[in-house]
C-alpha cells in the first residue's frame, strides 16, 4: 500500500542524523550556560595573593572548597562551654577531686570538671585520668603540660593572625591517638646500604613519593639544617661535607617541603619567592610563621613526645624501631592552612593557655 512511499524516500534521501545533533549540542550548551548564570562556576578558583603582582606568587584554592567547613569544627564546638568565673573562696579541684593533673590543682571544681568532661570527648578516652596507674593517666599528664606550653610560649606561630590557640582536640580529634602521627622507618630498604636505603619505596613520610623518608626524622627531630645548592656552579671540595649541601641534602629537603604543603594544602609560593628560593629577603610573611612552627614541633618532640616512649604499651610504639609517637606539621592541621581552618579554640579553655595554674578569666 505504501510502496510508492518507500520508493519516494529511497529516491529522495533526507539527512535528519545531523541537524538532530547539532539540535542537541545548542540545547545542551544552552541549558550549562544556564546552569552556570543561576547555579555559579563549580570550578571557580579564589587566590591567596603572597607576593607582589606579575609573579606568579598565589596560592589557588576552589570555592567550594573553601566553602566547606573542617569537618571538625563541629565537634570541637560540640564540646565547648563557657568558663565560670570564680568569685573567690571556691572549693578547688585540688582538695575536692582525686588525681586531678599537675597544673590544674587550683581550678575550681566547677571550671575543673567542664575541663575535665571536655578533654575525655577531646581524646576520646571516657575515664581519662580515673586510673592514677594508667599509662594514659602520665601520658595526659604531659600532654596537659605541651598545650600550656604551646599556647603561652608559641604564640607567634599558633595565633600568627589572630588567637586561635591548641587544645588537645586540636590533634586528637575526639580519638585516643590522633592521626598523622609518624614514626621512624628508615632505613626503607634493609638490603641496600648508603643513600638509596632511605628512598624509592613510597611511604606517608615520602607523601607518597620516592623521595626520601627520613626528612621528618632529620629536620624535625635531629635538627639538621635545611639545605638545597650552593650559588656557585663549581666550588671546592666534596658537596656534603664540605660545608655545602649535596644533591641528597636537596633531595631530603624537597621530601620535607612537599610534605609540609600538603600538610598545609598550599603551595611552594606561599612561603617562598620562586624565583630566589636561596634568598631569605625575598621570602613571604608565613615563611616566618612556618619556621616558627618548625622549631616549635622540634621542641614538642624533643622535650615531651620521645620521651614518653618508656610509659607507652608495646602496640602504642613504632612498629619498626618501638619508638614513640612523634608530631608534625599535619598532626595539627591535616591539610589547612590553619588547623580547624583558624576557629579559636582557646578562648573558652583559659586552663590549656597558661603555664603558671592561675588562668585569666577576665575576657569571660
Amino acid at each position: 500500500m505504501f510502496s510508492w512511499f518507500n520508493k519516494w524516500n529511497k529516491e529522495n534521501p533526507t539527512d535528519v542524523e545531523r541537524p538532530a545533533i547539532l539540535v542537541g549540542v545548542v540545547g545542551v550548551a544552552v541549558i550549562a550556560a544556564a546552569a552556570l548564570v543561576v547555579l555559579g562556576q563549580p570550578y571557580a578558583t579564589e587566590s591567596l595573593q603572597t607576593g607582589p603582582r606579575g609573579t606568579g606568587m598565589y596560592v589557588p584554592k576552589f570555592k567550594a572548597d573553601l566553602g566547606r567547613p573542617d569537618p571538625g569544627i563541629e565537634g570541637f564546638l560540640a564540646s565547648t562551654s563557657a568558663p565560670v568565673a570564680p568569685q573567690g573562696g571556691e572549693q578547688t579541684a585540688g582538695s575536692a577531686r582525686e588525681n586531678v593533673p599537675p597544673g590544674l590543682e587550683g581550678l575550681t571544681v566547677d571550671n575543673y570538671d567542664r575541663l575535665l568532661a571536655a578533654m575525655r570527648e577531646w581524646t576520646g578516652i571516657p575515664d581519662l585520668f580515673d586510673d592514677p596507674d594508667s599509662y594514659q593517666t602520665a601520658v595526659g599528664h604531659v600532654m596537659i603540660g605541651m598545650v600550656q606550653n604551646i599556647n603561652e610560649n608559641w604564640d607567634g606561630h599558633v595565633n600568627a593572625n589572630k588567637q586561635v590557640g591548641v587544645t588537645c582536640y586540636t590533634c586528637h580529634r575526639g580519638e585516643p591517638v590522633p592521626s598523622d602521627i609518624w614514626f621512624k622507618q628508615t632505613p626503607v630498604v634493609m638490603a641496600a646500604e648508603g643513600w638509596s636505603a632511605v628512598q624509592n619505596r613510597v611511604s606517608p613520610l615520602s607523601s607518597f613519593t620516592s623521595l626520601p623518608s627520613d626528612a621528618l626524622e632529620a629536620y624535625l627531630l635531629n635538627y639538621e639544617v635545611i639545605g638545597v645548592h650552593d650559588l656557585e656552579s663549581r666550588v671546592a671540595g666534596i658537596p656534603g661535607r664540605d660545608g655545602y649541601p649535596g644533591i641528597q641534602h636537596a633531595e631530603r629537603t624537597y621530601a620535607f617541603m612537599n610534605y609540609i604543603a600538603n600538610s598545609l594544602g598550599v603551595n611552594c609560593t606561599f612561603c617562598h619567592n620562586t624565583r630566589a628560593f636561596y634568598d631569605g629577603a625575598q621570602v613571604t610573611l608565613q615563611w616566618s610563621t612556618e619556621t616558627l612552627g618548625i622549631q616549635m614541633v622540634q621542641e614538642l618532640n624533643e622535650t615531651y613526645l620521645v620521651p614518653l616512649a618508656g610509659l607507652y604499651p608495646p602496640e602504642r610504639l613504632g612498629p619498626k624501631l618501638g619508638d614513640a609517637p612523634k608530631a608534625a606539621c599535619r598532626t595539627c592541621h591535616k591539610g589547612y592552612q590553619q588547623p580547624l581552618q583558624g576557629t579559636n579554640v582557646i578562648a573558652d579553655w583559659p586552663e590549656l593557655a597558661t603555664t603558671s595554674g592561675e588562668p585569666d578569666y577576665s575576657g569571660n
